[in-house]
């Protein structure tokens, strides 16, 4: 799951991820990045924080880091929030297959469309992408089920 800073919407899509994946039994792992590195070592931020509480889902054991090259060797799917982070590490891709692992979040809930999870400091606040970000996750757990 990757967003710019890595504290408020890749935080809050691991976090719901997380909580799925124990409650469906499933055997996947999940992680968080950001593809600036700006807030590297910090919590989520209080807002995101606040918001996956109200929802029982707890963030305070992630820390934001830097989406990074071997991420793309790690993972089998790379989780962009919005199209300037997609190109951002769809740039950092050395194969066509490493692009291949790279997806749009709302593309599982409206595909084709390529909406963007909005940043909740500026459009749609916590509670809404909180919304948003569940629903696609689900759309999209039963895609690779």
């Amino acid at each position: 799951m990757v967003c710019l800073g890595n504290i408020c919407r890749s935080p809050l899509a691991e976090g719901i991820l997380r909580q799925k994946i124990e409650e469906k039994g499933l055997s996947w792992s999940v992680d968080s990045a950001g593809t600036s590195g700006w807030h590297n070592g910090e919590l989520p931020d209080s807002r995101s924080i606040d918001v996956a509480r109200l929802h029982s889902v707890d963030i305070t054991d992630q820390r934001s880091r830097k989406f990074v090259v071997s991420d793309f060797e790690e993972f089998d799917l790379i989780v962009a929030m919005d199209s300037s982070n997609y190109s951002n590490i769809i740039q950092m891709a050395k194969s066509e297959d490493e692009k291949s692992k790279v997806k749009l979040l709302l593309n599982f809930s409206n595909p084709g469309e390529n909406q963007a999870v909005p940043d909740p400091y500026y459009s749609g606040g916590f509670e809404y992408v909180y919304t948003l970000i569940e629903t696609a996750i689900d759309d999209m757990i039963e895609y690779y089920q």
